[in-house]
């Protein structure tokens, strides 16, 4: 049968009490030890016990381990501390984002002429005062992007100018270098047809004297 559940109060009979005290001391310290090696951690052990007596573990020197708890213990206090300092700044910035904000979002209103019932005259000026200036601000940039447009177009224009020049020039080039390859076969069409003419004058004229020299010769026989 297995163990039963012990009941975790103090024992009142003090020879039982010592007994369950040196077994779970030696098992406490065991189980810290195994800590220690299996994970690697920095393990530090104390134990007093009801007689005053003094028993310890630790992996590493047991003052730099209590010297390294205090520093902790120090440095999660100053940091709660801190962390409630920045707490405090942040809701400050986060009301001073808000005002201002707000403070953006009627001077918006206002400048597209919503909610001036709440101005003074004064405030009035003010605010006509600085739409005149914004209106000559968008004024001025709009005479400097028209500027830079014309003379964007007319750097254009210059361009596509000297592109009709070349392609003109192009176009003559080609239509005169047509007109030289139609000449050419042309004039040697006229000059075959002249040959020929020229051969056929000849053989007629040469056709033309053998029958007189054979009617002489007949004639004399």
């Amino acid at each position: 049968m297995g163990r039963g559940k012990i009941e975790i109060k103090r024992i009142e009979n003090t020879t039982n009490r010592q007994v369950t005290f040196c077994k779970r001391r030696n098992g406490l310290l065991k189980k810290a030890y195994e800590l220690s090696i299996l994970c690697d951690a920095e393990v530090a052990l104390i134990v007093f016990s009801s007689r005053g007596r003094l028993y310890e573990y630790s992996n590493n020197n047991i003052r730099n381990t209590i010297e390294r708890y205090k520093k902790a213990c120090s440095d999660s206090s100053g940091s709660t501390s801190i962390t409630e300092i920045n707490a405090q700044y942040y809701q400050q910035e986060s009301a001073k984002l808000r005002q201002q904000i707000q403070m953006l979002q009627n001077s918006n209103r206002h400048l597209m002429g919503d909610a001036l019932s709440t101005l003074s005259v004064k405030e009035l000026k003010q605010l006509e005062n600085r739409l005149e200036r914004g209106i000559n601000r968008i004024r001025s940039k709009k005479h400097e992007m028209l500027l830079a447009e014309i003379e964007y177009l007319q750097k254009k224009e210059i361009e596509l100018e000297n592109e009709n020049v070349c392609l003109r020039t192009k176009i003559s080039e080609v239509e005169r270098l047509q007109q030289a390859n139609m000449v050419g076969p042309e004039l040697n069409a006229i000059q075959a047809l002249a040959s020929r003419n020229f051969f056929s004058q000849n053989m007629m004229e040469g056709g033309a004297t053998y029958p007189q020299q054979d009617k002489k010769i007949l004639h004399l026989g």
